[in-house]
């Protein structure tokens, strides 16, 4: 998707009213540290740092619509349990999510705990009851559906096989005369009658079909069946890094090309990409447009730890991203470095900070910098602006240009990202990114790295780097001298 195309569609979403219908669960992610095995079984023993509690599920499609600029009505089930409280705490908590949740004291309010280390799902607990919402509370169900239908154009029906969607509250969203959209765990589409999109994913076709679905050809004959077999208009099948992939009745299969991504966790991918799916064709965007606006929005949480919400900063940001060169992308700002350390940190990542000038490129920096990132999961490089580098070196440099250094420094594989500054020491820098090693050649003393007093204050440590000899942008400056 272009940036004019995007920024456009970010602009006409402020404001724009959906439902959101289905499932609402509570994720809850526990974090830690794995550093042995228990003597009891062969089972990793994690040590507790920190515990993240969201909304899931329906409740995470909610939060993206709202994140993203739209206004939602969330129409859900929990129990009368203390999860259930903290699920209608964290609704209410929600700017630009308007709660309609019916408590039913008689079943457990969905939860899933995940344990996560290193980045890694070690287990996943649910607790949970997938039978049918009945009686008194399915009516409950259907009444709010009518309630909050009245005034939205499009509902969003978020179908996880907990007990929500049952035919009494599909029935009821059809009723209200507003576009539908589905995503759907069910073995039979059909379920769901003449609504406007149901949208599994490549699993999840297999799944309701019996047919292969690896590749564009396997996809397309999968859609057509799935088609014969519910009275859907269309059917749009997410791919993860292959896209998206419709068919919409009477046309033929259209593929939308994705873009690899490093996914670090994919819980709720696919909540993200019925939010954003929803909220562009409620706001008037053709088919094509938010079919790139949801692989835009599901490529950006895939990154992210958690069941996580994507902003308009971070859709416009990753949309730049695409199309620049990949070092290029790497050179970023110090607030964008803040913004990526607390997504590596979150997904428990070692985060590594080195500076200097990096003037002419040779073997020794590619040495250090190895070494540099063996000692952690990501590298950021402060590199001094020209300014600082003429104060620090003389007038007659820096040779290279800031720019040059810069995009020279991100292409290295041991980089992962480049920071200009300005003052005369990276001090700023590494208060704001808070480093969990801080690296520095071994020609310095650790009392004499900038820095590091106050990396070992937060826990940190400082780490001096080999040296190789005889390699130094002074020493080729010399050579190239003499050889003139």
């Amino acid at each position: 998707m272009d940036l004019a195309a995007l920024q456009h569609l970010l602009s006409t979403v402020p404001g724009v009213r959906v439902a959101c219908v289905g499932d609402l669960m509570i994720d809850r992610f526990v974090y830690g540290e794995v550093t042995r095995v228990s003597p009891e079984a062969p089972i990793p023993v994690l040590a507790r740092d920190r515990e993240l509690v969201m909304l899931g599920a329906a409740g995470n499609v909610a939060r993206n619509v709202a994140a993203l600029g739209g206004h939602v009505c969330l129409v859900g089930l929990v129990g009368g349990d203390g999860e259930g409280h903290e699920a209608l705490r964290l609704v209410a908590a929600e700017p630009g999510v308007e709660g309609f949740v019916v408590t039913d004291a008689a079943r457990p309010t969905t939860l899933k705990t995940r344990f996560v280390s290193g980045g890694q799902q070690l287990l996943r607990v649910d607790n949970e009851v997938a039978a049918p919402a009945q009686g008194e509370v399915e009516e409950r169900l259907v009444r709010t559906i009518r309630d909050v239908a009245a005034d939205v154009g499009l509902i969003l029906l978020s179908d996880y096989g907990k007990g929500v969607v049952t035919p009494a509250v599909i029935a009821a969203c059809r009723a209200a005369g507003a576009r539908i959209i589905v995503d759907s765990k069910a073995r039979s589409f059909a379920r769901y009658g003449e609504v406007d999109i149901i949208k599994p994913n490549a699993a999840e076709l297999a799944h309701a079909t019996d047919m292969p679905t690896s590749t564009d050809e396997e996809i397309a004959a999968a859609l057509t069946h799935a088609l014969s077999l519910c009275e859907a208009r269309a059917i749009l099948v997410t791919r993860s890094a292959k896209g998206i992939s419709l068919a919409v009745r009477g046309e033929p299969v259209r593929h939308f090309p994705g873009t690899p991504k490093e996914v670090f966790d994919a819980s709720g991918a696919g909540d993200t990409t019925l939010a954003a799916l929803g909220l562009a064709l409620a706001a008037k965007a053709s088919i094509e447009d938010a079919a790139a606006f949801a692989m835009l929005a599901s490529g950006v949480a895939v990154g992210k730890a958690g069941t996580a919400v994507v902003t308009p900063g971070e859709l416009i940001e990753a949309a730049l991203a695409a199309h620049q060169a990949p070092a290029e992308a790497k050179v970023c700002t110090p607030q964008r470095m803040a913004e990526e350390v607390a997504r590596w940190k979150a997904r428990g990542l070692r985060v590594g900070f080195t500076n200097g000038c990096f003037d002419i490129l040779h073997k020794g920096h590619v040495a250090y910098l190895n070494q540099a990132r063996s000692w952690c999961d990501r590298l950021i490089v402060g590199v001094n602006d020209d300014a600082s580098v003429r104060r620090l070196k003389g007038e007659s440099r820096p040779v290279n240009d800031l720019e040059s250094r810069a995009v020279v420094l991100a292409g290295l594989g041991a980089v992962d990202l480049v920071v200009p500054f300005e003052a005369d020491t990276p001090i700023e820098l590494i208060e704001l990114a808070r480093p969990d090693v801080l690296i520095k050649g071994a020609d310095y003393a650790e009392d004499q790295v900038v820095g590091a007093a106050q990396v070992r204050g937060w826990g940190g440590e400082v780490r001096l780097a080999q040296i190789v000899d005889g390699y130094s942008t002074t020493a080729a400056l010399n050579r190239m001298q003499e050889r003139t």
